[in-house]
């Protein structure tokens, strides 16, 4: 069974940085796409990021397009999602999830981890 564990959110003050993390166990890691989703209050869940196996190809959404940046560590099973120059319509609960290469769906999904930005 594969388990996803997110870590790294908190509170941040527009114009600042946080870095994620997802550690992924029970699976081969280094076969599995990584993405990130946020949901804002009241909003519906949106792709942020993702990193292919390689972690020689990375997607991002426009939104944070030059101010995320997603890698990989193979050797520790782990993804990052570097944040800076937040905003506050950053808020989120930032979710972490894996899927094998040619899945469609994401099949396994962390608990997610809140980033709150403050104006």
């Amino acid at each position: 069974q594969v388990q996803v564990v997110e870590s790294g959110g908190g509170l941040v003050q527009a114009g600042g940085s946080l870095r994620l993390s997802c550690a992924v166990s029970g699976g081969t890691f280094s076969s599995l796409v990584v993405g990130w989703f946020r949901q804002a209050p009241g909003k519906e869940r949106e792709f942020v990021s993702r990193v292919t196996r390689s972690g020689d190809n990375t997607y991002y959404a426009d939104s944070v397009k030059g101010r995320f940046t997603i890698s990989r560590d193979n050797a520790k099973n782990t993804v990052y999602l570097q944040m800076n120059s937040l905003k506050p319509e950053d808020t989120a609960v930032y979710y972490c999830a894996v899927r094998n290469r040619f899945a469609v769906a994401y099949a396994y999904w962390g608990q997610g981890t809140q980033v709150t930005v403050s104006s």
